[in-house]
């Protein structure tokens, strides 16, 4: 890639019945410094500029290398056309090996330094699973994907807030026996990477949760926390960052230990999520760490009832498209 001063991103819609296309026509008359090109069907994004009356010319762009920098306004559309028409709040099965398509494009463009990284609107899990297609969320499917030598992490970020997750989508019986030392270990040290290349944090200060309450109370609560948690800290300590933990969960995000921590580890979905979701929804980037790619995406679902609506906002999709901006930056460097 020759690269110039705006970066090119790659932007899959995600999931077309739902808020995808409209946040994408809402982003799309913002100011944006990058190339921004959306793969996706050109109708469905002009139809639904056009009932949410957000004036839009569509650019549609064949050739990625010639994408030109972003004008409010306009969107350029690298074009796919969905295998049915799209009626907004009604999800169709059909129309999932199209949003996958529209997905693999993006990570193949960026695969090979044709775009700097990859922004990613919402997909409705359900209906791609209902159409026979394994799919459990974006981060292991890229992993698999990409073929990683690292195991993805998925990260929220909301400002100086960031929580990484040991396990993503599993169910919560499942977690005890998915946390292993040497995943954790992994997990420590690519987030630990990533503030250092990514952030520019010189010596991360990285709070890991413990699994059980109070991290296990010496072991009263539950094994985990000493017996596969501790180990894992002490495999992943090196002289150039900070670990603290196992930290009971309850007390890690206190206002008063926040400020001292640059990123935290948690151990499954929805014991680090809900804190960042209560603090900053909205304005959340989830980004995929670990991947040979950059990829951020917006921190909510479908929103299937809102579809069409008008009540869909776009701060999170913008705040993706900038942390994707910023982070091409930052690697370029």
């Amino acid at each position: 890639m020759i690269y110039d001063q705006l970066p090119k991103l790659a932007l899959s819609v995600g999931e077309p019945a739902g808020i995808g296309p409209d946040i994408v026509a809402c982003l799309a008359i913002r100011n944006l410094p990058t190339r921004l090109l959306c793969i996706a069907d050109p109708q469905v994004i002009a139809e639904r500029a056009e009932t949410l009356g957000i004036p839009l010319e569509i650019i549609v762009c064949t050739e990625i290398e010639a994408v030109p920098p972003h004008r409010s306004g306009t969107l350029a559309v690298l074009p796919v056309r969905a295998n049915v028409p799209v009626v907004p709040g009604r999800l169709d099965t059909n129309n999932a090996s199209y949003v996958l398509k529209c997905l693999d494009l993006a990570v193949s463009a960026a695969r090979e330094r044709a775009v700097d990284a990859i922004v990613t609107g919402p997909v409705h899990k359900g209906v791609i699973n209902d159409a026979r297609y394994p799919f459990t969320g974006h981060t292991e499917y890229l992993a698999k994907d990409l073929a990683s030598k690292c195991e993805p992490v998925m990260m929220l970020v909301a400002g100086d807030l960031r929580v990484a997750l040991a396990t993503t989508h599993i169910a919560l019986r499942d977690v005890p026996q998915a946390l292993t030392s040497d995943r954790l270990e992994s997990v420590i040290s690519v987030v630990a990477q990533a503030l250092k290349s990514q952030f520019n944090i010189r010596h991360p200060r990285i709070g890991v949760c413990g699994l059980n309450p109070h991290a296990g109370e010496s072991g009263h609560f539950g094994q985990e926390d000493q017996d596969v948690i501790a180990p894992a800290i002490t495999a992943a300590a090196r002289s150039d960052i900070t670990l603290l933990g196992p930290m009971p969960a309850d007390t890690a995000f206190a206002p008063s230990v926040r400020g001292s921590i640059d990123a935290y580890v948690t151990m499954y979905h929805d014991q680090g999520l809900p804190v960042i979701k209560a603090l900053g929804f909205g304005e959340i980037v989830n980004i995929t760490l670990g991947l040979p790619i950059l990829r951020t995406s917006v921190d909510h679902g479908t929103a299937i009832e809102l579809a069409g609506s008008g009540k869909a906002k776009c701060d999170s999709l913008f705040a993706a498209v900038n942390m994707a901006i910023r982070l091409a930056k930052t690697t370029r460097q």
